[in-house]
């Protein structure tokens, strides 16, 4: 980006427009700039996240077809965590250079394109191969997005708008089952391929065409938005000199350089929490189903049903809790009280006598409570890191430790229910970790260093 707003700067006059002075017409400024932006990047979240999970429903008939063992399939699902961590901050920084329009667009179509050749493998080689590619050019997108929308949304209304981008997760939950079942089942022979090929093609497709609209729609920063006017680009700007005031006395002025970044113990706590809080995640999303044919479920139609209960109402409560979260101007005890929640619903959800609704219930508490701390913690990021040269590479930093727990929380929970046959044990380590992670984010981020929080 050519501007980061570390020192917002007087606007040009324009003597043809009048700066909106009320809450009223500033509200509505933001409600118009929320609107430009934030659906968008919502779809491409959605988009990415299909993208990225659709191995596991292709993986219904591409196993038998390609002839891949599970130990195969595995290793060329997991395989695409290896490339997307080891891009993640180069990507980012790439962000920085060229532009946030160039770099998201660039992104999108390169791994639509990626994804949709994965119809067209025919061998071990060629799926790893893919994967790996997969996970090159997705890499840098979500930490892009994260520094772009705090690069526009000064910290009271920062928190709402990376739910609203965030809440793509769940709601790709709640897609991702029907749409790929219809493509394997609609689509399938149709142009002599297969359900599974098409289910590649169809979920990847969206992301070139999103791709090439973010390139009309998007601007790099407010000073390049030629739908603004003057004054209200001043207005927007002048949305960050309250953070910024607030961090030259807190004596925290950003980091200049990653090497800085890296040489800051606040750093390391935020991708060691955004690891805590995304092992919780993973432990609701991969053994949500598993959880729920254990309580008595059995019916495969219903048990899909169900399932979306927990991510629809996750969805509602990140959104809620944010902007409480940002009302209020506090993170932590928001964040931590949530994660109590989701953790201690975790805890208790893979009890053997839970009723089918009991454990429904839990999940859907774990699934509010999880989902918010996510949020909350990006918002977190984003107040402590908005401002700094090095921002978006330190947010591609925290967020490449935390998408480790994409080994660790599925490999722990599943080497622990196959040592003692029961889920309880592995959900009993992924809950230390998510209350490790609130008391580290609590101890490490007090208000007097790093408001809000």
């Amino acid at each position: 980006m050519n501007r980061t707003f570390v020192e917002p700067e007087p606007a040009v006059s324009d003597e043809s427009s009048t700066v909106p002075t009320s809450s009223a017409e500033e509200r509505a400024l933001y409600l118009r700039v929320t609107l430009r932006i934030v659906p968008l990047l919502f779809v491409c979240y959605v988009v990415a996240f299909l993208d990225r999970i659709n191995v596991g429903f292709a993986k219904l008939q591409m196993q038998d077809a390609l002839g891949f063992s599970d130990s195969v399939y595995g290793l060329g699902a997991g395989i695409f965590f290896l490339s997307y961590c080891l891009l993640e901050v180069p990507s980012a920084m790439l962000l920085r250079r060229v532009g946030a329009k160039k770099t998201i667009a660039r992104i999108m179509i390169c791994w639509g394109i990626v994804g949709m050749c994965t119809a067209f493998v025919t061998n071990v080689t060629e799926f790893y191969a893919v994967r790996l590619l997969l996970g090159v050019f997705e890499a840098g997108f979500f930490p892009g997005v994260i520094f772009y929308l705090s690069s526009w949304f000064p910290e009271k209304r920062r928190g709402v708008i990376i739910a609203c981008f965030m809440v793509g997760f769940p709601v790709a939950g709640l897609v991702g089952g029907p749409v790929s079942g219809w493509a394997m089942t609609q689509l399938a022979h149709v142009a002599n391929m297969a359900g599974w090929q098409w289910l590649y093609i169809v979920e990847a497709l969206p992301a070139v065409a999103l791709g090439i609209v973010t390139l009309f729609l998007l601007d790099d920063n407010i000073d390049k938005a030629r739908w603004l006017s003057e004054s209200e680009k001043k207005v927007l700007r002048d949305g960050f000199l309250v953070e910024t005031e607030r961090k030259r006395k807190n004596e925290h002025r950003g980091h200049g350089r990653l090497a800085d970044a890296l040489a800051d113990p606040k750093v390391y706590m935020l991708a060691f929490i955004d690891f805590a809080f995304v092992c919780g995640t993973y432990s609701v999303t991969f053994w949500l189903p598993t959880v729920m044919k254990d309580s008595g479920i059995s019916n495969l139609s219903q048990l899909g049903w169900l399932s979306t209960i927990p991510y629809a109402m996750g969805a509602i409560g990140m959104v809620a809790i944010s902007r409480s979260s940002d009302r209020m101007l506090e993170r932590r005890w928001h964040a931590a009280c949530a994660g109590v929640v989701g953790a201690v619903a975790l805890l208790l959800v893979s009890h053997p006598t839970n009723s089918p609704a009991l454990t429904v219930t839990l999940l859907t508490f774990a699934s509010i409570g999880i989902f918010a701390t996510n949020v909350l913690i990006w918002s977190l990021a984003a107040d402590y890191l908005h401002g700094s040269p090095a921002a978006a590479a330190s947010i591609a930093f925290v967020n490449c430790i935390g998408l480790l727990s994409g080994f660790c929380s599925p490999f722990v929970i599943g080497w622990l229910k196959t040592m003692t046959g029961t889920l309880v044990s592995g959900l009993y380590v992924m809950t230390a970790i998510l209350v490790l992670g609130i008391i580290v984010m609590l101890v490490g981020f007090k208000p007097q260093t790093s408001k809000p929080v």
